[in-house]
């Protein structure tokens, strides 16, 4: 029979129990509620990003872009907003990251491919025929004079003007001239000023006076009515192109000398029916005469073999090199009998500590052929063109290469000697093997099962080890008979580089073809090293 004492115990224990449970609910609730709001604003942060996207690619009438970026916002926010769904919400990070560092650059990298995109061929068809006319331009000789102030807005310039008939307009560069009402005038009828801008003083126009005198505003939609500049930031006068662009039947007209340029839809510019190009011209797409140009032109196609061969030849003599004195080295300090293994161990892998390019650039000094230590110290003042020889540059390359890389081969080999039971090496020495037969019959083999990947791995590397070749040599000596940029010592990665941003002409549609070369002769490597590599598993 219960006590009242104890019915009061055990009501208390029931009161405790339930607000103790009630807590919980009200902090999971406030819980739920904080993880709420930092849903809501990471994903209002997204949606602005996204629709402040949508405006700039409506702009550029971009509309697959366009289509893209709503149908993914509109996921993420289904997605997140949802109860349910919890794998997509850890994935759909990693899947747009994805999409867009690295599915959308390899993409857009083979889609340049098929264009003429590059230097003279950078932009629109509209921006290209504006850039030709106002590029030639000269003053009207009867130009009425036009009163000006210079305004400024967000760090763009612009052209207060008044017209003879007192009329005021305002207009910038990227702005044809539009009529404005309340600019402020001073008492001879001149505008001053306009709201939202910031009127030049006499010392601003001075110390701007170059950007000022190239400004070109645009009097209207049609680039053939001409545009306005300034000698003085007082005064601006009417200048008009001697070339006059037909939109019916897109041709650009030489007023001067009544050539007519035509837009052949090819080659994304205007051409004279003799084959005068007028540039600069207009992207466009080209199909495979980026490739046909790579194979078809003899001053691109001698060199671009040369530097396919001296790639393979550099990235196999780098993989041979590298491995076989990081697997001698391993061999021998592998040995029990050597005293200060440990040491030496360390001391064979400094090289592997530095930066790779840090290390070209130090060899680059060091095999200078007037100041280098090499030249200086060890040759005693001879003059040797480690760099700047064709042949010479290219031994330099394997032999700093070979020192930079078998510090990695040495830690290589050692983890996978030391992984060979020594209970096989044993028992081929009881049977009478000797050292050269047990390492080429038993430890090599076995060796290889481990390190054949790396070594297909390295010869990728090699393949496309930009830094090494570019802050040794820079891919000199430079061959002056090809019709791209490159260098006796150039690989195809340099090569692509130099063409795409080294000089004053870039074609970067050459380059992406080039990559694209690239990519299938690594890939081809890759799988059938890998084949043959299956050969090796049969040893486990």
């Amino acid at each position: 029979m219960t006590t009242p004492r104890t019915e009061q115990d055990a009501a208390q224990l029931r009161q405790t129990k339930r607000s103790r449970r009630a807590a919980r609910v009200a902090e999971a609730a406030s819980a739920g509620v904080k993880v709420l709001l930092v849903k809501i604003v990471l994903l209002g942060i997204v949606d602005a990003i996204s629709v402040y996207a949508l405006f700039v690619l409506v702009m550029k009438q971009d509309w697959v872009v366009t289509g893209l970026v709503a149908f993914v916002t509109l996921v993420v926010n289904w997605i997140y907003f949802s109860h349910q769904k919890l794998p997509a919400k850890y994935l759909a990070p990693g899947l747009i990251f994805l999409l867009i560092f690295q599915i959308f650059v390899i993409g857009y990298s083979g889609y340049i491919a098929f264009t003429n995109y590059g230097t003279g061929h950078n932009s629109t068809k509209a921006d290209a025929v504006n850039a030709l006319i106002v590029s030639s331009q000269e003053r009207v000789p009867d130009s009425p004079s036009y009163g000006l102030t210079v305004l400024e807005q967000s760090g763009e310039f612009s052209f207060l003007v008044t017209d003879p008939d007192g009329s005021v307009s305002v207009g910038s560069a990227t702005s044809p001239l539009r009529v404005v009402t309340d600019a402020t005038t001073d008492a001879a009828g001149k505008a001053t000023g306009l709201a939202g801008y910031t009127s030049l003083r006499f010392a601003d126009i001075v110390a701007q006076q170059q950007a000022i005198a190239a400004l070109s505003v645009p009097v209207s939609d049609d680039p053939n009515d001409g545009s306005l500049r300034t000698p003085d930031g007082s005064s601006a006068y009417l200048y008009v192109s001697d070339l006059v662009y037909s939109a019916a039947d897109g041709t650009m007209t030489n007023t001067s000398t009544g050539v007519v340029y035509s837009d052949n839809g090819k080659t994304g510019s205007f051409v004279a029916p003799g084959g005068e190009e007028l540039l600069p011209g207009w992207k466009v797409e080209v199909g495979f005469a980026n490739f046909v140009h790579a194979f078809g032109s003899e001053s691109i196609r001698g060199p671009l073999i040369s530097v396919t061969l001296w790639t393979f030849a550099f990235a196999l003599l780098s993989v041979l090199t590298t491995f076989g004195l990081g697997l001698f080295l391993a061999i021998v300090f592998n040995d029990l009998r050597m005293r200060g293994r440990n040491v030496y161990r360390v001391v064979m892998i400094l090289p592997y500590a530095f930066p790779a390019f840090l290390s070209a650039l130090v060899w680059a000094g060091m095999l200078n052929p007037q100041f280098g230590f090499v030249n200086q110290v060890l040759f005693g003042g001879a003059d040797i063109p480690w760099l700047t020889n064709e042949w010479l540059a290219k031994f330099s390359i394997i032999f700093v290469n070979l020192w930079l890389g078998f510090p990695y081969m040495f830690l290589v080999c050692t983890g996978a000697l030391q992984s060979i039971p020594t209970e096989i090496q044993e028992a081929a020495t009881v049977d009478g093997a000797r050292p050269w037969q047990v390492f080429r019959l038993i430890k090599l083999p076995l060796l290889l099962v481990s390190v054949a990947p790396l070594l297909i791995s390295s010869f990728a590397f090699n393949f496309n080890n930009f830094n090494l070749i570019y802050m040794l040599t820079g891919g000199g000596p430079r061959d002056v008979t090809a019709g791209v940029n490159v260098g006796a010592t150039d690989i195809l990665i340099s090569m692509v580089y130099k063409v795409a941003f080294v000089g004053a002409s870039r074609d970067y549609g050459l380059a992406s073809a080039f990559s694209i070369i690239i990519f299938l002769l690594v890939a081809l490597v890759s799988v059938i090293s890998f084949k043959q590599t299956k050969a090796l598993e049969e040893l486990n």
